[in-house]
């Protein structure tokens, strides 16, 4: 088996980070994933990356870490040293990682918060293995730019010519309904093309899976946003592969209790576990 952890950590724009990042090691430790996708991680020329703080704060996993960041546009961010983006945690050694920026739709006058913020994609090899951590435009009303994100995803993921089925996580901003996710899942057309991912919640998740609900999460609710699901974990197609690689098993909502008296993030995450026949002793 191989076990996905998926976290937007909200290291920079939320309030708590010094409490929460324990909340976060607490939660990696219970649930000993092996390979984590975080968004929202950031770092400085003069600050240190908050994912590899994580990694540090765990000596015994050896955790290997990558990042991929950039500034914002000035008008959101003055810092220009500051780098914001996702990051991926493996047990075993990156063997490569690119990061990508990600296209919003042109548009005069538009919300500096979709223009203004580095959206992107993370891809990491590691052990095999293809994983790519995503973060897409944030405002329930910029679907249109996510339909954009996602036709640009498929066509990274597509360019990776990956030997073992790949796993693509992240916050995707986006519902279960929406015509993003719905074209991930092999549901719908966009631009007259269509894909398919498995969708782990799909797959073998129980409930709703919201990822944000304002009722159990005190962030989310100081910020009124609705209860929703929108963060991922994609799994590639496992069709007639060896040893049922890539078969989903199970999905569950994480992070989403307070261990260490707080909660992780505004978001929920998620812990998957996937069928994995070539996986290496870690």
């Amino acid at each position: 088996m191989l076990r996905i952890a998926q976290l937007n950590a909200g290291s920079l724009l939320e309030p708590g980070w010094d409490e929460r990042r324990h909340e976060i090691v607490a939660w990696l430790e219970r649930l000993q994933p092996d390979v984590v996708c975080l968004q929202e991680i950031w770092e400085s020329d003069k600050d240190p990356n908050t994912a590899r703080w994580l990694a540090d704060a765990m000596p015994a996993a050896r955790w290997h870490v990558a990042f991929g960041g950039h500034a914002f546009a000035p008008e959101v961010w003055p810092d220009p040293a500051l780098r914001f983006g996702r990051a991926v945690l493996s047990r075993w050694p990156i063997d490569g990682e690119v990061a990508h920026l990600l296209p919003v739709a042109a548009d005069d006058g538009a919300d500096p918060a979709v223009w203004g913020v580095p959206w992107g994609l993370l891809h990491v090899r590691t052990a095999g293995l293809d994983v790519f951590s995503a973060h897409l435009t944030a405002p329930p009303q910029a679907g249109r730019h996510r339909r954009l994100q996602v036709l640009a995803i498929d066509d990274i993921v597509r360019a990776a010519d990956a030997a073992q089925p790949i796993v693509l996580c992240g916050d995707f901003n986006a519902e279960p309904d929406s015509d993003e996710i719905r074209f991930l899942c092999g549901l719908t057309v966009l631009d007259g093309r269509t894909t398919f991912y498995q969708e782990a919640w799909r797959v073998a998740g129980e409930g709703t899976g919201h990822t944000q609900d304002w009722r159990t999460n005190p962030i989310a609710a100081a910020m009124n946003i609705h209860r929703k699901r929108i963060d991922y974990v994609f799994v590639g197609d496992g069709f007639i592969r060896e040893g049922s690689a890539g078969r989903v098993t199970s999905a569950a909502v994480a992070f989403d209790e307070p261990l260490t008296g707080v909660l992780a993030s505004d978001h929920a995450g998620l812990v998957v576990d996937v069928v994995w026949p070539q996986r290496p002793r870690a």
